[in-house]
């Protein structure tokens, strides 16, 4: 049988599931199931076979007053069917995460001031009580993303901050931490070079086997590598700084950079590198250009320094999530939405939102193999899109 692999793709509240095979590098379309609202983020229990979904709503800056957190059951095919719809949230979820122990969920809330909320999960997965907090916590401006420590003891986020516009000064952005023992969160640390200005963090993952964190700056188009001790304290300056983009001197309007992820075995980082940003033609608004890529880093086993090795064209506009399958040989990267781009002869084409398929090579570098089209109805996108690793469902 072909080694096959597990992906969901939400367009909307439209959750797809999909079957990869990664010998051949084909995808195709198995199931489906609708969610109450548009899903937001998901995350895989980290032993049993179930998968969280924060839906909502709402969205960037735009209010809500549906938030119900659905749990999904996925089947020995990878087909998900609506086990559970939890009670709203009290604000859309940005980002969701489980702890590596399977006892509680986390949420991250951006809307009106940051925010998180944490509930306990029941031996068997179900979601339970919101677990009162006993200390009060600064949670930043715009927290973007959630994370546990691989020890369980620390919870990380990604505060973003605010770039300065229309008048109104920079938000600075952070790295925050917090001590985590039975689901109370206890400040801890700040990370915050030169107080914050300039610095965007918007997505982070940890390194596989060594003490290592590397992070996405959204707003500044850089990837910071931090190392942290035995104890969770990371340290307060980034060890290392890149540019993911391959010309920093032509950045365009509305060119940021993304999700971060390391290769499973640990010797690579991937980064999205996003851009939508559109000028007139003809009175239609049109692509103005930019870096739609995967920039590809090689990482130092010794020192954990990354090392630019490739651009990978995604073949597509604003790839907002990507991921790899749990043996790190295909990479899929899920553009959000179509774009009219001017082509040959001066005639507009509509490029459609997509799932661009690439095989990774021992090196960790990326080779396009194929896009597939998505459809996204007027006013939906493909907003989040995942792998989940088979051994995850494994006791």
């Amino acid at each position: 049988m072909p080694d096959t692999i597990t992906l969901y793709s939400a367009v909307g509240a439209t959750l797809t599931h999909y079957e990869v095979d990664a010998d051949g590098a084909t995808v195709q379309v198995r199931s489906s199931v609708e969610l109450p609202a548009p899903l937001q983020y998901a995350w895989p229990h980290p032993t049993l076979p179930l998968l969280y979904c924060s839906t909502s709503n709402g969205g960037p800056r735009v209010a809500s007053d549906i938030n119900p957190v659905v749990v999904l059951e996925i089947g020995a095919d990878g087909s998900p069917r609506l086990r559970d719809i939890h009670a709203n949230l009290p604000h859309r979820a940005v980002h969701v995460c489980i702890d590596p122990t399977g006892r509680y969920m986390v949420n991250a809330h951006n809307f009106g001031g940051g925010a998180l909320t944490v509930h306990r999960l029941r031996t068997n997965g179900d979601v339970d009580d919101q677990v009162n907090q006993e200390q009060k916590a600064d949670f930043g401006i715009y927290p973007h993303q959630v994370r546990v420590f691989p020890s369980g003891r620390t919870v990380l986020i990604s505060d973003r901050g605010n770039k300065a516009q229309a008048g109104k000064p920079e938000d600075p952005g952070a790295l925050r931490t917090y001590g985590f023992e039975a689901g109370q969160l206890t400040p801890s640390q700040v990370i915050a070079p030169q107080g914050g200005f300039g610095f965007g963090p918007r997505h982070v993952d940890f390194h596989p086997t060594r003490p290592w964190i590397y992070v996405s700056d959204e707003r500044e188009n850089r990837l910071y590598m931090f190392r942290y001790s035995e104890g969770d304290e990371i340290e307060a300056l980034p060890a290392h700084t890149l540019d993911t983009l391959a010309d920093p001197a032509e950045r365009k309007p509305r060119q940021i950079a993304g999700t971060v992820h390391v290769h499973p075995r640990g010797q690579c980082v991937y980064v999205a590198n996003r851009a939508d940003g559109t000028v007139d033609h003809d009175g239609r608004p049109v692509f103005n250009g930019g870096d739609n890529t995967i920039a590809v880093y090689a990482i130092d086993p010794d020192t954990g320094e990354p090392r630019i090795l490739q651009h990978a064209d995604t073949h597509g506009f604003h790839a907002r999530t990507f991921a790899c399958d749990p043996e790190g040989r295909v990479l899929v990267a899920a553009s959000i939405k179509p774009m009219d781009v001017v082509g040959e002869g001066d005639q507009i084409v509509t490029v459609p939102a997509a799932l661009a398929v690439f095989r990774i090579a021992e090196d960790g570098r990326l080779t396009f193999i194929r896009r597939i089209d998505v459809p996204t109805p007027p006013g939906r996108m493909q907003y989040w899109m995942g792998i989940i690793a088979g051994h995850a469902f494994q006791g």
